[in-house]
């Protein structure tokens, strides 16, 4: 598990480019057979991936956790952008396709990952934030049938913004948070841009009650998002790529642009699970 300390604002408007990158980018994630985890100090978040051919891969704590199992003291959320795959928690086994997640409680001890191909495998992306209560474990499906230990993302957790003449045609999927997936404090979904549109978060926000991570990913090998970050009048930007994430400190801006379409996902923790809970940066504001 690789460790990240957390950076100040005013240190950071005066890193080069390789350091924004080694601060804030997480690069190759998805890597065969393995289990990836990047662990911040930036609100103890732990972002990771789990990518299983032909063999089966088990989540343990590691010793940086100085934790019997990794969810002992923790919550999990995960969404899949791979083939179809399984997670077994505890002993029971969890069928979760392309774009389907899970929300896993504390004190889950047995976790593993497999997919059902491995000539497609699944990649599952996961978000851990320390916890406190014990919330039950869940599937989530964007679309289906609500069932025993299934949740369904609801009509008003989709939510369709932005225009194709503003290059921000866009739907967000809500997948975990308050009313529909409870947790302690991680809030997770997806937003996908619509042929056409380029721009994420724009006008752009901050919000010093939580931090983010961005995972972005359906992205050709010769496309890129330009993902800005910094304080409102201290931008930067970080090149990223299909499959890569960015950490985003509740003092940054977070935004991107990309050369064409893509999607993405957003995990949130910190002391306020409220999605609209933001503070709003005005175009004129940027610099």
């Amino acid at each position: 598990m690789e460790l990240r300390t957390a950076s100040s604002p005013r240190d950071v408007k005066h890193y080069t480019t390789e350091r924004l990158r080694e601060e804030f980018l997480i690069q190759g994630l998805f890597q065969e057979n393995e289990v990836q985890m990047v662990y911040s100090h930036i609100d103890r978040i732990i972002t990771g991936a789990a990518m299983p051919v032909g063999k089966e891969l088990k989540l343990t704590a590691g010793d940086e956790l100085r934790a019997e199992y990794f969810l002992q003291r923790r919550e999990m959320g995960l969404i899949n952008i791979g083939g179809d795959g399984a997670v077994s928690v505890d002993g029971k086994k969890y069928q979760v396709s392309f774009k389907e997640g899970m929300y896993i409680g504390m004190g889950a001890k047995d976790i593993s990952f497999e997919s059902k191909d491995a000539a497609n495998p699944a990649k599952f992306y996961l978000n851990s934030a320390p916890a406190h209560v014990s919330y039950p474990t869940v599937l989530i499906k964007p679309e289906g049938e609500p069932g025993e230990g299934v949740v369904i993302v609801k009509d008003e957790n989709k939510v369709e913004l932005g225009s194709l003449e503003d290059s921000n045609h866009r739907v967000i999927c809500k997948y975990i948070l308050p009313g529909q997936v409870e947790s302690c404090q991680l809030v997770m979904g997806m937003t996908q841009l619509k042929p056409g549109s380029v721009w994420n978060t724009m006008p752009c926000h901050t919000h010093d009650r939580r931090m983010e991570v961005y995972l972005y990913f359906e992205m050709p090998e010769d496309a890129l998002v330009m993902h800005y970050m910094g304080e409102p009048q201290q931008t930067r930007h970080i090149v990223m790529r299909n499959e890569e994430a960015v950490i985003s400190p509740s003092w940054s801006i977070h935004a991107g642009c990309g050369t064409r379409a893509y999607t993405f996902i957003w995990g949130m923790v910190g002391e306020n699970q409220a999605f609209d809970d933001m503070d709003a940066v005005g175009m004129g504001d940027l610099q």
